[in-house]
């Protein structure tokens, strides 16, 4: 058995060089020289710390998927192996299960799923009891808590080890099969547990030679397992959270856009907590794209509309509130259902749909603000009349020319007692996009750089020489231009100026005359 974790992914701390025992003030060498008590203490101390070290690493980890693999590497560095397997089944009703591997590659995981679960020692850690299909093991018999047993045992075991796979009778010949195709001589396993004992999960090293780990190592493992169980079932609970209000979020976003004779839309996503380069590959779909970032960072506020109006009009809108949370998702939805209603009955005068819902945002949400930019437009005439508070204004983008609308400067709604703004009318050319920008893109594009006027010049800048180089095919199609802005934005910074670590999500709202 190698004493030592092959990690391609990052060093595991050391753990302490005692001998092993199930009980942590044991770990030492037994008492034969004057020094023998302090050995052991120190021993221990080494091991805690080393231990400590892992589960600040584990308590790091944001998302269920970086949860598991971290526990995968740290385990094999406390259990002394190379490879391993998890297997995370919750017991929550319709949470979905998952294996993930440390040190194996796909096609290796998928050779391990083909194993019998009457064999598998993740399968044999979570299963109720099972009957052992006959050619796959002998009859079934008891086990002492804490001790393996054979498939089909009828007390759950705490642990199970397979020293030698390919000299064990009571494993399935697939199982030793596929470990003899993988180079696996041995393995050890450990359920993975919450606080009232449930068990969410397995977890399997595997060993290039035969042996099991020591007692000492076995014990590091189980106090490492029993926290990381813990982690893990918060991270899996907080990712259903999170989805459960990314589901109201979209619910409340448009799903569609509309179809009016002389203007095509196209509205692009990239949420806040996308961390790869660029942002082509976070633009998927032509119409919507309401997704989040691996991490969740979702910026909840960000909101964007377009409505027909009567008389063939369309209304066209950005904006966002302050905050995250349930609570900004809910005071979204009341800001966009406000602002269908106004833009139905007095669409055709913008400053009078922002006074309105300037007046609904400090009746409903007294303690936040918002900004908001409406445009109403004329299709047939290209006549576009916009209105903004607080928020960017549009970019038009053209064969001849790329330029910013010239709105009037005006404060974000809910700051002032008062809020008030003139209107401002744009005449456009034929085949000219008009582009709604979020402020998430704009302080993505400064790199989260800060809400300084100097920053946000240089995001105007930046985002105004990214439209200027779009190829003439590019502007003739308002979801590839979109699509070409979202592909200029940098890595998402995490220290970006945005409260809560993100810069907000990056939406791209196109209308091509």
């Amino acid at each position: 058995m190698s004493d030592t974790a092959g990690n391609a992914e990052g060093a595991v701390p050391p753990v302490g060089t005692g001998s092993g025992s199930d009980d942590a003030a044991s770990v030492a060498s037994p008492v034969g020289h004057p020094g023998a008590a302090q050995d052991r203490l120190a021993a221990w101390i080494a091991d805690l710390t080393g231990l400590h070290e892992l589960l600040e690493r584990l308590c790091r980890t944001t998302t269920p998927e970086a949860a598991l693999r971290e526990t995968l590497r740290a385990g094999a560095g406390l259990a002394g192996a190379r490879r391993g397997m998890l297997a995370l089944r919750p017991t929550e009703p319709g949470a979905p299960e998952r294996t993930v591997g440390f040190g194996l590659a796909p096609c290796d995981l998928g050779a391990m799923e083909t194993v019998p679960r009457s064999s598998d020692p993740c399968a044999r850690l979570l299963d109720e009891v099972l009957p052992t299909p006959p050619g796959d093991g002998p009859p079934a018999g008891g086990t002492a808590p804490g001790e393996d047993g054979p498939p089909g045992t009828a007390e759950p075991a705490a642990e199970i080890t397979l020293p030698d796979i390919a000299a064990d009778p009571r494993l399935a010949p697939r199982h030793r099969e596929v470990a003899a195709r993988l180079g696996i001589a041995a393995g050890y396993a450990q359920p993975l547990t919450v606080e009232d004992g449930r068990r969410i999960g397995a977890a399997v090293w595997f060993y290039d030679e035969p042996g099991v780990p020591d007692a000492r190592r076995r014990h590091l493992l189980a106090l490492y397992l029993r926290q990381a169980g813990a982690h893990i079932a918060n991270r899996l609970e907080l990712s259903r959270a999170r989805s459960a209000v990314r589901e109201v979020r979209e619910g409340l976003l448009p799903r569609c856009l509309p179809h009016l004779p002389g203007v095509a839309l196209a509205v692009r996503r990239l949420p806040g907590g996308t961390t790869g380069p660029g942002g082509a590959g976070g633009a998927r779909g032509t119409e919507d794209l309401h997704g989040t970032g691996e991490n969740g960072d979702t910026d909840c506020g960000t909101f964007h509309e377009a409505l027909a109006l009567p008389e063939q009009a369309l209304g066209l809108a950005m904006g966002s509130i302050t905050g995250t949370g349930p609570r900004v998702v809910a005071a979204m939805g009341r800001l966009l259902a406000g602002l269908r209603a106004y833009a139905v009955m007095e669409g055709e005068d913008p400053v009078a749909v922002l006074s309105d819902l300037e007046l609904l945002l400090r009746v409903t949400e007294s303690v936040r603000c918002a900004t908001a930019l409406f445009g109403y437009v004329e299709p047939a005439n290209r006549r576009l009349v916009i209105a903004s508070a607080g928020h960017p204004p549009p970019l038009i983008v053209g064969d001849t020319r790329v330029q910013y609308a010239e709105t009037t400067l005006s404060a974000p709604l809910g700051m002032l007692t008062c809020w008030e703004a003139p209107s401002v009318e744009v005449e456009l050319r034929p085949g000219e996009t008009v582009l709604l920008c979020s402020e998430g893109l704009l302080r993505r594009l400064d790199g989260g750089g800060g809400a300084g006027t100097g920053s946000m010049d240089r995001a105007f800048a930046r985002l105004h020489a990214t439209a200027a180089r779009a190829p003439a095919s590019v502007r003739r199609d308002p979801g590839a231009l979109a699509d070409h802005v979202l592909a200029s934005l940098p890595a998402a910074d995490p220290t970006g100026c945005r409260p809560g670590g993100s810069p907000g999500d990056a939406v791209v709202l196109a209308a091509r005359f």
